[in-house]
């Protein structure tokens, strides 16, 4: 069980507090914009994997409107239920209502749910469209809950070891967990950590202690967004409001 140092943790986020959720996410969406346009300046291309949950409707929607050449840019997710993507749960659904519209309609999207005979068979399926992107993600956005947990990185999460060992050889992963209700799949902490622009996203003062906590000396297993903060390949962004 791996435990947190903190003094490597401080030095690797980069704080960034808003007066509200709207101001904040303009902000985003700016940043996210410059970066996957200077990606596609580099190279013709660009990466994001962004995350479900109420947070980051707002800044989906400010990123669609960023003026940028979103037909060069591909969009998948952190995260999804196994769940079709006209689930009301689906993170799929939620990126389609939010996020994949007015200019980012051009984006090219890759799901990470697929119709196949249990969790383990449908991350096999989302690995292989995942590693068929190549090269690492230009962009990851991220959510945290009050558990402490990230991505499909859940405390007694069924995989939770595996998925967050810096070494893991899969892309993506199958987890289930007593907090995350329909079983998951994940981009492991390889996948998310490589990427050029790692952003914690959290609103609201309960999540902010959360994250105050998650910076103290603990096991990742008991709040795994510790993982990342530890072995992130570039500062982590926090980008926070009330």
């Amino acid at each position: 069980m791996k435990a947190t140092d903190p003094g490597r943790l401080s030095p690797s986020l980069r704080h960034h507090e808003f007066g509200d959720g709207a101001e904040l996410a303009e902000a985003l969406a700016t940043k996210v914009g410059a970066v996957l346009q200077a990606a596609i300046q580099a190279r013709g291309r660009a990466l994001i994997a962004v995350s479900g949950g109420s947070t980051p409707k707002r800044f989906f929607e400010a990123l669609s409107e960023q003026e940028i050449d979103w037909d060069r840019v591909t969009v998948t997710l952190i995260d999804e239920r196994l769940v079709p993507p006209e689930n009301e749960r689906s993170n799929h659904g939620l990126a389609s209502r939010h996020l994949l519209k007015n200019h980012a309609a051009a984006a090219h999207f890759i799901p990470l749910y697929a119709k196949a005979e249990d969790a383990v068979a449908a991350a096999r399926i989302a690995a292989t469209r995942i590693e068929g992107l190549g090269g690492p993600l230009d962009v990851a956005v991220l959510g945290m809950g009050t558990d402490g947990h990230t991505a499909s990185f859940f405390p007694g999460g069924s995989r939770l070891a595996e998925a967050t060992d810096i070494d893991c050889p899969l892309s993506v992963i199958a987890m289930e967990a007593p907090g995350a209700g329909e079983p998951r799949l994940t981009l492991t902490l390889p996948k998310i950590v490589e990427a050029g622009l790692i952003v914690l996203h959290i609103e609201g003062t309960e999540k902010k202690a959360v994250l105050a906590r998650a910076l103290q000396p603990g096991p990742d297993a008991d709040m795994p967004v510790r993982s990342v903060l530890r072995d992130a390949a570039e500062p982590v962004e926090i980008y926070w409001a009330p």
